[in-house]
């Protein structure tokens, strides 16, 4: 019987990729993102904010972020695990409108990064948060583990997509080679293949419910104890009920939906102790756009 030995949550927000000194190449995204009204947010914005958008303040904001890292890699790598379920979303990476799965497990044999100029429909920032720099590195994965999955939470009523191919221009998305790149390298990493499970948390019409979420992530829990043949990395734990509670309108407002990655790995990880590493606020403009970094672990 699999067993769960440790789960661990971070952001992948580009703020962690990027060096605080190039702050201002997101600052100018935010001011003329079509997707909100950077203007009326400004309006509305707390005055003090202004006393967050020192380059100390988002010095201290980005060394804290990556010690936060640092720990959940040590911790990741003190567990030697075998196998890690990463749960994550695309965002335009790999689905788009015309097929955009709720829920995805990929199956395949290794999975792929790529950077190219030409990147798809992929936002630049995205590709900037995900990547060191232009690379194509392959990475191991897990199809016997990931084909388990499958059929397990299908057998539990979840209608899983799958695929077992990356588009070619693109690799696997950000969310996922985040990991690879921040968490799983370096030389006191072992080797760790990986098994990308996809969320939809950010493109409606058909974004999961937290509760849906937090149920897909028990069952999640429940298929790798029935895999008989090596112990996991899992990921998350939390309250079901609050969670639930949570109106899916407010998590529909840009990356706001993430958390549903979050909540699905919370629901596998109900039976371990959670711990709260660090939280940072990096608010970056005086309307107070910016990401919230949360970094956690569960043993």
């Amino acid at each position: 019987m699999a067993e769960i030995v440790l789960g661990i949550a971070t952001s992948h927000s580009p703020q962690l990729r990027i060096a605080p000194a190039q702050w201002h190449l997101l600052i100018e995204k935010d001011q003329k993102d079509p997707r909100f009204d950077y203007q009326q947010l400004l309006r509305h914005a707390n005055p003090a904010l202004g006393k967050e958008l020192t380059e100390d303040v988002f010095q201290k904001k980005y060394q804290a972020c990556q010690n936060a890292l640092a720990a959940l890699k040590e911790k990741l790598a003190a567990a030697r695990p075998d196998v890690a379920i990463v749960i994550g979303d695309d965002q335009h990476e790999q689905f788009f409108e015309e097929n955009m799965p709720m829920f995805s497990i990929y199956y395949n044999e290794t999975v792929e990064q790529k950077v190219r100029a030409a990147h798809g429909r992929a936002s630049w920032w995205n590709v900037a948060a995900a990547h060191p720099d232009e690379v194509q590195k392959v990475s191991p994965a897990h199809p016997e583990l990931a084909r388990h999955l499958i059929k397990a939470l299908i057998a539990k009523g979840f209608d899983i997509a799958t695929s077992n191919k990356l588009r070619s221009q693109i690799g696997v998305g950000h969310a996922y080679t985040f990991v690879i790149n921040h968490i799983l390298a370096g030389d006191s990493m072992p080797i760790v293949p990986m098994v990308p499970l996809s969320i939809n948390a950010f493109f409606p019409p058909n974004q999961p419910l937290p509760g849906r979420c937090y149920d897909l992530g028990k069952a999640l829990a429940e298929a790798v104890k029935s895999w008989r043949r090596m112990s996991l990395d899992g990921l998350l734990q939390q309250d079901r009920e609050k969670l639930s509670r949570l109106p899916l309108e407010r998590l529909m407002v840009l990356g706001t939906g993430e958390i549903l990655n979050w909540i699905t790995a919370a629901g596998a990880m109900e039976h371990l102790h959670p711990t709260l590493l660090n939280y940072v606020p990096c608010y970056r403009t005086p309307a107070g756009t910016g990401c919230a970094m949360g970094f956690m672990e569960w043993n």
